[in-house]
């Protein structure tokens, strides 16, 4: 662990140091005492002498920049949306699939009434968090309400809950029931819709088909606006044959509580990490140390099941197991919702359950039916998972990829990502080392019904037989609990050329050296990857990689998609009879896209031309049959390809792209700076890279608006590190954060690195102790 270095003391005359006392002393008293030392773009690095006084200053940092979005998150989680915004609304998106806040409290309040959390909270490690984590989130409580009892509702700058009467106070509790709602957004958090059923009364509608199922659970997984590259290189593939490189890249809603926030976290002498992780987050979650870098991408296992249960005859709340009845539990939850003239009332919802978990009427609206003569639970394989939170604690402690390993084996509580890392002896390692359910292929074979025997091959979903105890869930030796698949179990490879994700199964994180022999609830086999992915795998092969060309490959903004189409397309534009493409609404002239097309360098930068039309052509593509030659497992880098331009939608897709930029009043050769920006505090700023279905890793997925084009970025690049091990002590790591540090517009740091990657440019960034102390922006404020 490096040294501290010079004291704040000797600083003092140097630097521009606040001290905020009066009101804020009480956590020193109990070691809350923290340095908050900012440079460049509002990065805070922050020092204590233990780890309540890390988290104090962390929570006091967070509020800083983020207190709103902060206090939102608490709101949601307290089941007071109802009451202090009303029953309509959205709910909230970052933490469940509610529709409305009624339904988001109704669902969170169901959580809370049942304690799990607090039971979880309870237990000592490794189910429980440790003590150090305690500590953590203790002194962040208090961080955070040490801000806000400065300020007042009323001083918070940020106009979009300034004064207003649900920014609170925290308790460790609102910290937890956060953290649980983030490990099940991808279990009970896409089902939160399905829970608003009852007993059956009258007709139901027929169950859905298995096709209608796996689409629903392929978009709710993989397009929830959740997603990531990660790209390890080991020092095989290198320029300078040593030391390692590491991409990490997630793509993660810019709006709203899944935002990151980046800091650098130290205790002299004890503990030293930096990088990126969610809001209301103490720890490091997607960054690195002195001698190792991790990086997380969403995984492909579905980390949830169901369970059809025969109801006993007369009785709907009554199921069988083994022949004899069980009877469903139910639970009564009540909110309090505001009237339209201010008054509460109470709002009610019975909620119902199986032994194997929840009963739903549907998934994503596809019918699963409560019938008179059998029902469906849904069970959460993170619904007792609070070992995350001992993960990422970790993980923040790994000084090399085994660290890593052992931090993910040892404490089980991953919930959907993959992890990708490095280390400075020039290791790569990829581990889908998470919280799996324990569905062998020999018990989806044994159990699972007719509907979940297509599911499960489709896309890994178990639908399994609810009348036999002995399709339950299953338990191996090495699982912290039953119904889990033990670490070893989990596909993970180390490697010293490369190892990679970006969202598709293991099968490919490296293309040499393939990773079978895992169950099928974990991922596929064998089978076509996106161009994302292809585009990543192609990239790793060429090898001799540095940080700056690992940065400079990721702004490149290459389409892999564009490569195996854009000629064909063109050659296409151009043999449209009389220059008139067809379209949904008749022809259209072609104009100059041929031309364009043929001359575009199938790029995502700001000046080129033709990537706009391209990206409108591939978006209205949809499911059509684009290829020609189809996808060979023998050769899953280069095929499939050839677009089949004799397809009629092919066509009229292409036409339906021109009218598209016509309708927006750009002209097919629009530079892509030209219809696709974000406007923060009336600034326009152009934002480059597209779609990852493009094959671009660059992924920015934007807001079409048919009257201006892209305006908006709905998810995409958003904590970005390169971060490289070679020759001197200190990493040489690059980091951006593409909206920036805060969510406020008054805030010097709501749109600062937005346009630093408008640019293409990059945050150099300042680990290490001379690092720090030579920024000129170096601002230093001390907790007392």
């Amino acid at each position: 662990m490096r040294p501290f270095g010079k004291s704040l003391a000797v600083l003092t005359a140097a630097l521009t140091i606040t001290t905020l006392g009066t009101g804020i002393a009480q956590a020193g008293e109990d070691g809350g005492k923290a340095v908050l030392r900012y440079t460049e773009h509002g990065i805070p690095h922050i020092v204590a002498k233990d780890f309540a006084g890390l988290g104090y200053g962390y929570g006091f940092a967070a509020a800083t920049d983020n207190v709103c979005e902060l206090a939102n998150i608490y709101l949601t989680v307290s089941a007071q949306r109802s009451k202090y915004l009303g029953p309509d609304g959205g709910g909230y998106p970052s933490l469940s699939e509610a529709g409305s806040n009624l339904h988001s409290d109704l669902f969170f309040q169901r959580i809370n009434d049942s304690g799990v959390v607090d039971k979880l909270v309870a237990q000592p490690a490794p189910q429980g968090p440790r003590p150090e984590v305690r500590q953590l989130v203790s002194g962040y409580v208090k961080g955070f309400n040490a801000y806000l009892a400065r300020t007042g509702r009323s001083g918070i700058s940020d106009p979009a809950c300034r004064g207003a009467a649900w920014v609170r106070p925290i308790t460790e509790q609102d910290f937890y029931r956060h953290f649980y709602a983030i490990a099940i957004t991808a279990g009970q958090g896409v089902v939160t819709e399905s829970l608003f059923t009852a007993p059956p009364a009258g007709a139901t509608p027929a169950p859905g088909t298995a096709g209608q199922l796996s689409d629903k659970v392929r978009a709710a997984l993989g397009g929830s606006g959740l997603g990531s590259n990660g790209i390890a290189i080991g020092a095989d593939s290198t320029a300078a044959g040593q030391g390692s490189v590491l991409l990490g890249n997630p793509h993660y809603p810019w709006q709203g509580g899944r935002r990151f926030w980046q800091s650098q976290l130290t205790i002299p002498g004890r503990f030293d990490v930096a990088g990126g992780s969610l809001l209301g987050m103490p720890f490091v979650q997607i960054g690195h140390t002195a001698d190792a870098a991790w990086t997380h991408t969403v995984s492909t296992p579905v980390t949830f099941g169901f369970f059809e249960v025969p109801l006993k005859a007369g009785d709907p709340t009554t199921y069988l197991v083994d022949g004899k009845p069980e009877k469903m539990t139910s639970r009564d939850v009540t909110v309090q919702v505001r009237q339209a003239e201010g008054s509460l009332k109470p709002a009610h919802q019975t909620f119902w359950s199986t032994r194997y978990g929840s009963v739903i009427g549907d998934f994503q609206g596809i019918p699963l039916p409560w019938t008179t003569k059998s029902a469906y639970a849904v069970r959460d394989a993170n619904a007792t998972n609070l070992r995350g939170l001992n993960t990422w604690f970790e993980l923040d402690q790994a000084h090399s990829t085994g660290d890593v390993v052992r931090a993910l084996s040892d404490t089980q509580g991953v919930p959907w990502v993959n992890t990708i890392a490095t280390d400075r002896a020039g290791n790569a390692l990829y581990a889908d080392i998470q919280v799996v359910p324990h569905v062998t292929d020999e018990l989806a074979k044994t159990c699972s019904t007719p509907l979940g025997q297509a599911t499960f091959e489709q896309v890994g979903l178990a639908i399994l037989d609810g009348s036999k105890s002995s399709c339950q869930w299953g338990a191996d030796p090495g699982a912290l609990e039953p119904g889990i698949f033990a670490p070893s179990r989990l596909p993970q490879q180390q490697r010293r050329d490369y190892e990679l994700n970006t969202n598709d199964s293991a099968w490919l994180a490296n293309a040499k050296a393939p990773i079978t022999g895992y169950p099928h609830i974990v991922g596929d086999l064998g089978t076509e990857r996106s161009p994302r992915t292809r585009e990543a795998l192609l990239t790793a092969e060429k090898g001799e990689f540095t940080t700056d060309s690992m940065k400079k490959m990721l702004f490149a903004d290459h389409s892999l998609f564009a490569d195996l189409t854009a000629a064909d397309l063109a050659k296409l534009c151009a043999s449209f009879p009389g220059g008139q493409a067809p379209s949904s609404s008749g022809p259209v002239p072609v104009g100059d896209a041929c031309t364009t097309l043929a001359s575009w360098d199938h790029t995502y930068t700001l000046d080129t031309r033709g990537s706009l039309l391209f990206e409108r052509f591939a978006s209205r593509l949809g499911g059509v049959a684009r290829f020609t030659v189809p996808f060979d497992p023998k050769a899953p880098l280069t095929t499939p390809n050839t677009l089949n331009v004799a397809n009629p939608d092919v066509r009229t897709a292409f036409g339906d792209a021109l009218a598209d930029l016509r309708a927006a009043g750009l002209p097919a050769d629009a530079r892509l700076r030209d219809g696709q920006a974000v406007t923060r505090t009336g600034d326009r700023i152009p934002i480059h890279g597209s779609q990852g279905f493009l094959g671009v890793l660059n992924v920015m997925t934007p807001q079409w608006d048919p009257a201006r084009g892209n305006i908006e970025v709905v998810h995409g690049s958003s904590y970005i590190q390169v971060v490289g091990f070679r020759g001197r002590a200190c990493p040489d790591s690059s980091t951006l954060l593409t909206y920036s540090q805060s969510a406020n517009p008054n805030s010097p740091y709501f749109s600062d690195q937005t346009k630093l990657y408008s640019r293409s440019e990059w945050v150099q960034e300042r680990f290490c102790e001379a690092d720090i102390l030579r920024s000129p922006a170096l601002r230093v404020v001390v907790l007392r």
